[in-house]
């Protein structure tokens, strides 16, 4: 079955992946997603990530982090999505929970955080929310 959008399923893996307490989550991969995982990995709400090379599209496999029996990842938001695209300039880009969460942006210059996008002064399309 085709998939209608790749990063809310890679998003409900990591987070059914914490609800039950996984050590690990197993995601098809893209580019995309690998640069998702780089960011997710550089704000510490995960451990680590791997891209496998299989024969098909290759597999992402993302190390989850607990503190304790807690999830590092209390919540996750898609706010771009393929029916309704949302795009925000440097000077519009809010924080997430006043700064307690993060918001991952496509910007021209790469995938980047909410905070490194108005500190770099660009725009892009708001994927996601993390907290």
């Amino acid at each position: 079955m085709a998939m209608s959008d790749p990063i809310a399923d890679m998003l409900t893996r990591i987070r059914n992946g914490g609800k039950a307490e996984f050590a690990k989550v197993d995601i098809p991969g893209s580019k995309l997603k690998v640069e998702m995982a780089r960011v997710l990995k550089e704000q510490g709400y995960i451990k680590n990530y791997k891209f496998l090379e299989d024969n098909k599209q290759g597999i992402l496999r993302v190390y989850l982090k607990y503190a304790g029996k807690k999830h590092a990842i209390y919540g996750l938001e898609r706010v771009s999505k393929p029916s309704r695209r949302v795009y925000n300039k440097s000077k519009d880009i809010k924080p997430v929970l006043n700064g307690l969460g993060i918001a991952i942006l496509s910007t021209p210059k790469g995938l980047m955080t909410d905070k490194q996008a108005r500190n770099e002064n660009v725009g892009g399309e708001v994927l996601c929310n993390i907290w």
